[in-house]
């Protein structure tokens, strides 16, 4: 089975095999993304609760905040068509590409969020269903239409959307927002500046090119760096937190240690050598370690539990 594509220029080679399709709307969900948003929500599920979560509850809440932050990222795509153009990095996305329609992805984003609300009010609870509808849309409207073409800082700022999914997680399992899951918040939104900020120093040609006030194409690589190492400082206390406020134990404390000082050490090394493959490996080593630091707290919770 084919359907048509979705410009003209693409019809000239033919239709498209469906599957080509299915693939493109994957794609423009950010499975990565989604992943990673998944994996934070699930721990802050998991720290809310001395115990297992509820099957019904974990599934559930899992499928509906991977839902929202699919639809915020579908939304992505299709808003930024012209950055996109612009960007090496981006001008083979699907809606770049002609391979869909951006009006296409953006009632397939509405789609998807309706489904997200839809299954938390359902299964979950209205609060967990209402934070990450703000969530989802903080992402997709403040930050990709106002704050990322407005401002160096949209980063810093906009970062607060991507850093709801433990505080979303542990309301879907208590009904609340605790100051514990304000604890994940603050790691993840600490981290936010110099993960993005890495790839940035990176790819710093492609966003002048998309007029996109990233913070080397305003103020240079030398501060982006600074801002890099200062804030990695920053995310290394907010990082310990957790241990001086007995949510977590000894073996949290000791990983988040560790792969705070790699991180530092990335961040150092990105400040004091002109290495050009710094800012990737800065970069990918970011994303080790909030996988690692929240596995670790995962593990100390598990660990806590069973010596009670």
């Amino acid at each position: 089975m084919t359907v048509p594509r979705a410009s003209a220029a693409a019809a000239d080679s033919g239709p498209m095999p469906v599957r080509h399709y299915c693939t493109a709307y994957l794609e423009v969900c950010k499975p990565k993304i989604v992943v990673t948003i998944v994996f934070t929500a699930v721990v802050g599920m998991f720290l809310a609760v001395p115990g297992m979560v509820p099957v019904d509850i974990l599934l559930a809440g899992a499928a509906g905040i991977g839902l929202g932050a699919a639809a915020g990222a579908a939304f992505n795509h299709a808003v930024e068509r012209r950055v996109d153009t612009a960007m090496a990095r981006t001008r083979n996305r699907p809606v770049v590409a002609g391979v869909l329609a951006p009006r296409s992805v953006t009632v397939f984003a509405c789609i998807l969020a309706a489904a997200s609300v839809g299954v938390l009010l359902v299964w979950v609870n209205w609060l967990t269903a209402a934070l990450t509808l703000v969530s989802t849309t903080a992402y997709a409207v403040v930050y990709t239409v106002w704050l990322k073409p407005a401002t160096p800082q949209n980063i810093v700022i906009g970062g607060a959307a991507g850093a709801m999914p433990p505080v979303i997680g542990w309301a879907a399992v208590t009904g609340a927002v605790d100051p514990h899951a304000l604890l994940l918040f603050l790691i993840i939104f600490a981290w936010t500046p110099p993960h993005f900020w890495a790839l940035a120093i990176h790819r710093r040609s492609d966003y002048a090119a998309a007029d996109v006030p990233m913070l080397p194409v305003t103020h240079g690589v030398a501060f982006t760096r600074l801002q890099i190492l200062l804030y990695t400082l920053l995310l290394l206390v907010a990082s310990v937190l957790p241990y001086v406020t007995r949510m977590s134990g000894i073996v949290y404390l000791a990983g988040a240690i560790v792969f705070g000082a790699g991180f530092v050490y990335y961040a150092l090394a990105l400040m004091f050598r002109d290495d050009p493959t710094l800012p990737m490996k800065t970069f990918g080593y970011s994303i080790v370690y909030l996988f690692g630091i929240f596995a670790c707290l995962l593990l100390d919770h598990h660990f806590q539990v069973v010596m009670v």
